[in-house]
């Protein structure tokens, strides 16, 4: 399952560190996160999605704590 987040991210370093630390996630098949757009892209196993999902901003939140998925 792919889907397209709006998010807020201070900057295009801790954005490369979000979306590294996201792809190291059990079940992530890819992740974008980009600073210029404030999106994040996350396509990730169906059946876990929820679970992963949650990981992920988890994961963000500990690399930038301002991170937030927007809407």
């Amino acid at each position: 399952m792919k889907k397209i987040y709006k998010i807020e991210v201070d900057c295009a370093v801790c954005a490369q560190k979000i979306e590294a630390a996201i792809k190291k996630i059990e079940g992530v098949n890819s992740v974008q996160v980009n600073f210029i757009t404030q999106k994040m892209i996350l396509d990730a196993s169906d059946s876990e999605y929820e679970a992963i999902y949650k990981k992920a901003i988890t994961t963000a939140k500990k690399i930038e704590p301002d991170f937030d998925i927007v809407g």
